[in-house]
């Protein structure tokens, strides 16, 4: 039997509507599956869009629904969803399969035996950069590329695309929560790029968040691990799997790694020269670290390193992830709004900690939603590096209390403000919250959004006070 024959004799239910959900409720109905939906908010979507759109399907929102989920035999469940949560949790039947979109994907990817090759990319921290950079890399080097998962597309959206045989390769960002559900993934290379204290909140320890990220490596033929971060290294291997690593220290044969010369820092495979950091257009150890990783993964995918070398250099980087805001007061200011956890805000500070001249001050602005982690590995960094501390939102008062200089505000646009009146020509005013911003804003985007329009705006003020002097 067919799997999408299986589901339609089944009771299937979807559960949660954001965009992986909405593109399991398309697929669902090309494929002729009957199916529910149920999500916890609101107003997730228009409601009559939806039934305009999906009139036989039965959406159900504003709670989760125990006598939907109780008889549902399959629950496709969408990443952002907590199975743990009480009325979810206790409602699954024993025998229901539960099982998420990339899940799905993958399942009916082996079914019609498709052999695009999949390159599966995970961590804390760094990976929309290394999927963007395999993209960016794969369309200098003339492969047709599809980035998905958690960035781009969501998978079930390129089904099509793979069955009709006009793809190379599918480039995969995987969160935690995607993983948590994932067994039938078959990729050619994957790596986990680095593990910090993130989601625990959901997941609470680190030990079992460092087990879900690791699935990654059970589901694929060649791994990747991180030298400079213990966490990534492999639980388990089996005889047929290819390792291979990266890391900011001298490479082995046929690894990947830096090297400090009379030239500077320089990007290494093994004891060969490919670049120096200075000439990549992303700044900061910890991307330097991310171009190694996407070489990594693309050599391991037959691609020839020299072209991928030189594609490097042509990348732009990613929105609010230690973007340069452009402004004429002489300052330089940082976007890092998608630093929502603690490893991405380190990984910041330390980048730029490394490049800056020292009359240069670092001026950083943090907080939001910290999901219940530990800000105490900042504190260091904090005390090293940090000049002046501005702190935010719902746990701003935690990131306060590492150092005795910090100052709290109400607002980003209050937080630059301050940020404008402690800083001189030459300074580095750097926005990495190290917290989520669903507190105070939609999403991380949302955030650097107001950043950016806030620093514009304080710069306009400026121009007008000298005007009016």
């Amino acid at each position: 039997m067919s799997l999408i024959t299986h589901l339609q004799h089944k009771q299937v239910l979807v559960l949660g509507l954001g965009m992986s959900g909405l593109s399991c409720v398309r697929y669902l109905t090309e494929q002729g599956v009957r199916f529910a939906v149920n999500d916890s908010r609101e107003n997730p979507v228009d409601s009559t869009w939806f039934k305009q759109t999906y009139p036989n399907v039965n959406l159900v929102i504003g709670h989760w629904d125990a006598s939907l989920i109780a008889q549902a035999d399959v629950i496709i469940v969408s990443p952002g969803v907590n199975l743990n949560e009480a009325t979810i949790a206790s409602n699954i039947s024993e025998n229901c399969q539960v099982l998420g979109d990339v899940e799905l994907f993958f399942q009916c990817v082996n079914e019609h035996q498709i052999a695009t090759k999949v390159i599966a990319v995970t961590g804390s921290n760094g990976k929309s950069t290394v999927v963007s950079l395999l993209a960016h890399i794969a369309r200098e080097l003339h492969i047709k590329a599809q980035l998905a998962g958690n960035i781009g597309v969501p998978v079930l959206d390129t089904l099509n695309t793979l069955l009709s045989d006009d793809i190379d390769c599918l480039i995969l960002e995987l969160s935690s929560f995607q993983l948590e559900t994932l067994k039938s993934m078959r990729a050619t290379a994957a790596t986990v790029l680095n593990i910090s204290d993130d989601h625990l909140d959901r997941h609470v320890t680190i030990e079992n968040y460092q087990a879900i990220k690791q699935r990654i490596y059970h589901q694929s033929q060649s791994i990747i691990f991180n030298r400079d971060d213990a966490l990534t290294y492999p639980n388990k291997l089996t005889a047929t799997q290819k390792v291979s690593s990266f890391g900011s220290d001298v490479a082995q044969t046929d690894e990947f790694g830096l090297v400090n010369s009379a030239q500077g820092l320089q990007l290494m495979f093994g004891q060969q020269v490919l670049l120096p950091i200075s000439q990549l257009p992303i700044a900061g150890i910890h991307n330097a670290l991310n171009c190694l990783a996407a070489l990594a993964l693309g050599y391991q995918l037959g691609w020839p390193l020299g072209a991928m070398v030189k594609a490097l250099t042509s990348f732009k980087g990613l929105a609010h992830r230690c973007e340069k805001i452009i402004s004429h007061d002489a300052i330089t200011w940082i976007n890092d709004s998608k630093a929502t956890n603690v490893g991405a805000t380190l990984a910041a500070i330390e980048g730029l900690a490394k490049a800056k001249t020292a009359e240069q001050k670092l001026i950083l602005i943090a907080g939001g939603d910290g999901k219940g982690a530990d800000f105490s590995p900042l504190k260091q960094a904090i005390d090293h590096h940090i000049d002046y501390l501005i702190t935010l939102g719902k746990d701003g008062a935690q990131l306060a209390a590492l150092t005795a200089e910090a100052q709290r505000v109400h607002s980003l646009e209050q937080a630059v403000f301050m940020a404008k009146q402690q800083a001189s020509q030459g300074d580095i005013v750097l926005l990495s919250p190290a917290c989520a911003s669903l507190d105070m804003f939609k999403n991380f985007a949302a955030r650097g959004e107001c950043f950016i329009q806030a620093v514009h705006q304080v710069n306009r003020d400026s121009v007008q006070e000298v005007s009016n002097d």
